[in-house]
């Protein structure tokens, strides 16, 4: 299950909860994010992975075809939070965040979501 959230006119939160992701479910989830990211301008994230739920072979291909709009729907965020269990995740999350110019990702542990929440709200 894929969750996408507008809590503030410059907030997405997006959860993942379950085993895996189908096709259908990552077209929506994209097309979702998309449509909901369309008016922010300096934006945040906040990803929480519950067991990170392994996409299958057709949602990585519908991702695949997005790409040009997801990394142009990321150009409208600064920041990024990602609250996992997995450990691997959340340093994934900090090697990303140093790759991808303009955005700052983070990663968090689940019982660490005060800590996102304050990082997200912050400006430096």
């Amino acid at each position: 299950m894929i969750s996408i959230t507008k809590p503030a006119p410059n907030r997405i939160d997006m959860e993942f909860k379950g085993e895996s992701i189908d096709e259908e479910t990552m077209r929506s989830a994209i097309e979702q994010l998309i449509e909901l990211a369309k008016d922010i301008e300096h934006g945040r994230l906040l990803y929480r992975l519950h067991h990170f739920p392994w996409p299958s072979l057709a949602a990585v291909g519908v991702k695949l075809g997005h790409l040009p709009e997801l990394f142009k729907m990321l150009g409208r965020f600064d920041r990024c939070a990602v609250l996992s269990d997995e450990s691997w995740l959340r340093t994934a999350s900090d090697i990303e965040g140093a790759l991808i110019p303009g955005l700052e990702i983070k990663g968090f542990r689940l019982d660490e979501a005060a800590e996102a929440e304050t990082w997200l709200a912050s400006e430096d």
